[in-house]
């Protein structure tokens, strides 16, 4: 765990601060899992991702990435309010499907790492990091139905907030009011920025000229020359 990991106590509390090594590995690891997404076919299932495509998924994690790193508020055992960093990595999926997603998510969650990471043990890491961010890619499942955007914008921070939830009543229970159980605290911490900025999210989402703009950026990145029925589908989708 050196190699990757580095202790810290500090007033009775030990976490763990990511080494040069952890840095190195988490890095690594972000461009193994984005590089597969090239070797997987498109949504419609006729050919591999091309150029374009991993363009903008790169594009979508890296807008994703900036805006996480734009808090408006930071709670203090992790997790923080920001604006539409969660909406990116979810897009993915709309655009592309599921496994274009949860590949595209998973690196999103090791990138999450690599900035001010809260790390108590190896379980919890896994819990609020790969598997909580990497459930945002729940939302490709949703890629070709009506209303797509939105359900699988809501799946996916749902799958996120699961997680989030999961990992305060394993780790952080003790973190607890003692007139209060770890899992209405838990339930509360979390929503308190994961839902809230969903909540801001669905709002702009539902401004009509933004879903026009999402439409025609899918109709555009798929790349098969769209005909006016495929069109009119889309629209239907989002």
């Amino acid at each position: 765990m050196s190699l990757f990991l580095e202790k810290v106590v500090e007033d009775g509390y030990v976490t763990y601060n990511i080494t040069k090594g952890g840095y190195a590995l988490v890095i690594v690891l972000a461009l193994i899992a984005f590089a597969m997404i090239s070797f997987f076919k498109n949504a419609d299932g006729k050919g591999k991702m091309s150029v374009k495509q991993i363009t903008v998924s790169a594009l979508c994690l890296a807008l994703a990435f900036v805006l996480s790193n734009i808090k408006l508020f930071k709670l203090p055992f992790g997790g923080s309010l920001t604006i539409f960093s969660m909406f990116f990595v979810t897009y993915i999926g709309y655009l592309y499907g599921p496994r274009v997603s949860i590949s595209a998510a998973f690196a999103y969650g090791l990138l999450q790492m690599i900035v001010d990471p809260y790390i108590i043990s190896i379980p919890q890491l896994l819990c609020d990091y790969i598997l909580a961010f990497t459930a945002l890619g729940l939302s490709g499942f949703f890629h070709n139905s009506k209303w797509g955007l939105f359900k699988g914008y809501l799946v996916g921070v749902i799958g996120r907030y699961f997680f989030s939830v999961l990992s305060g009543v394993v780790f952080f229970a003790d973190y607890a009011p003692e007139n209060m159980s770890p899992l209405a605290y838990s339930a509360s911490y979390n929503a308190s920025y994961i839902f809230t900025e969903a909540a801001i999210t669905v709002a702009i989402l539902f401004v009509p000229a933004i879903r026009v703009a999402l439409n025609r950026v899918k109709a555009e990145v798929i790349e098969k020359g769209v005909t006016k029925k495929e069109r009119e589908f889309l629209e239907k989708t989002i």
